[in-house]
């Protein structure tokens, strides 16, 4: 069971306010309907030790003191319609409209510092590995959905997504609205078996790719909360790559934010789920950059020459489409990253450079990424002027595509180049970091 203290108290505290201070909006809500709301701190806090469940009346204060609709309060059950929950859902057909909408919700919030806990996600990948998908069910009421609206809704939703870099960047509220439609769909309309499986697919996509423009954004709460949503509609349709790859971003965002040892974990539960080749050398491959940030040298190596093969296993079958970009370049430029990571600075430089060389123009977001991990190398080196060179290309490229992730990675290594405040240009790098 979900415990409420978390949810009411991150409520209270995203709005500023005490225990006190929550008992006087509920005081405010109740007398405007003409009540008096009963609550007071006591009361309170046993709503959030789970030692008392607020009744219905006590709930709708509290949602209107929480700017909640009632139409959320009713559709999820308490707690798990309150702002700031942090836990995910549990997997199952009852709980995908839920977390869609709760990643509607977390797409229009600004909160960044709050990611799921290391004990949620290993919650959640377990029940991936092992929980069943439940059969999609036609709906009982609403109107039919058209198989046409469908077919747009897919071929639309493609075409956003292999969008060139620089483009993208400006589509993502008509992704959003597209994601708004599915949910809709699955809610109110009437599907077959096959269509509700459609609609399912279709909504596990489009949150995965909401989710990365989010983590892209360092918005790393809404990013959890559409790929949960991601991961519950592609467990309703029974499609088991694209919810290992969500598990595999879950785990990418938790060694970007420093926790190697939860993407180590969730990724043994995702590997062992995968069967396209391509998508299992991508899972590999981040696995084995989880590794070499623990400095576990012998099972990075393994995972690198796993992922190795299994991009070299030709298969009748396209890439699912959640890691069909992934190629050679992204191997030789990782694997160069891991390498840099061990402190092998020269194999770790001709792996980039390679990798480099192969990548095509129109994945400029991961150019610029890729070109932090060029310039990193060129310091290990003590190739300050290279690496100078390097790191501008990268931050150019960062603020024509509007790319926050790739800002960060430049800042990040920023403090690597003030002992060289003497070689021409640091100074000014540092300076337009600065200002920018």
């Amino acid at each position: 069971m979900l415990a409420a203290a978390s949810v009411i108290t991150v409520g209270r505290e995203l709005h500023g306010w005490s225990q006190s201070d929550l008992v006087a909006e509920l005081n405010k809500a109740a007398r405007r309907h003409g009540l008096l709301s009963g609550a007071d701190k006591s009361t309170v806090s046993r709503w959030e030790h789970w030692r008392k469940t607020p009744n219905i009346d006590s709930q709708l204060l509290i949602a209107e003191a929480f700017d909640v609709p009632v139409s959320d309060m009713e559709a999820y059950g308490w707690p798990y319609w309150l702002p700031g929950r942090d836990e995910p859902l549990r997997l199952g057909a009852a709980f995908v409209l839920p977390a869609l909408r709760d990643a509607q919700r977390a797409a229009m919030d600004r909160r960044s510092f709050m990611t799921f806990s290391a004990i949620s996600l290993a919650g959640l990948a377990a029940q991936w590995a092992t929980i069943e998908p439940e059969r999609v069910t036609s709906a009982l009421g609403g109107k039919r959905v058209d198989d046409d609206l469908v077919d747009w809704l897919e071929d639309t939703s493609k075409g956003l997504t292999v969008l060139p870099t620089e483009q993208r960047q400006h589509t993502i509220r008509l992704m959003d609205a597209h994601l708004g439609t599915v949910a809709d769909l699955l809610k109110g309309g009437a599907y077959s078996e096959s269509t509700g499986r459609r609609l399912h697919m279709l909504a596990a996509s489009l949150a995965t790719t909401c989710g990365w423009h989010r983590f892209d954004q360092g918005q790393h709460w809404a990013a959890g909360k559409l790929w949960e949503a991601a991961l519950q509609s592609a467990h309703a349709a029974g499609d088991r790559d694209h919810g290992a790859g969500v598990l595999s971003d879950f785990a990418y965002q938790a060694k970007w934010l420093g926790e190697p040892k939860v993407s180590v974990d969730q990724l043994g539960h995702a590997i062992s789920d995968i069967s396209h080749p391509t998508a299992r050398s991508l899972l590999l491959l981040r696995r084995a950059r989880a590794h070499a940030a623990l400095g576990d040298r012998s099972a990075c190596y393994r995972d690198l020459s796993e992922a190795e093969s299994a991009l070299a296993i030709e298969v009748p079958d396209p890439a699912p489409g959640w890691c069909s970009w992934m190629s050679p370049a992204d191997l030789a430029v990782d694997s160069g990253q891991c390498l840099l990571d061990l402190g092998r600075t020269d194999e770790a430089h001709a792996r980039i450079v390679e990798g480099m060389a192969l990548l095509p123009r129109a994945r400029d977001k991961t150019r610029g990424i890729f070109l932090t991990y060029q310039a990193k190398g060129h310091l290990q080196s003590n190739d300050v002027e290279q690496a100078l060179t390097v790191i501008n290309e990268s931050l150019d490229l960062a603020s024509r595509l509007g790319a926050p992730r790739c800002v960060t990675l430049v800042r990040e290594l920023s403090p690597a180049f003030k002992p060289y405040r003497q070689v021409d240009g640091v100074p000014e790098f540092l300076e337009r970091l600065q200002a920018s």
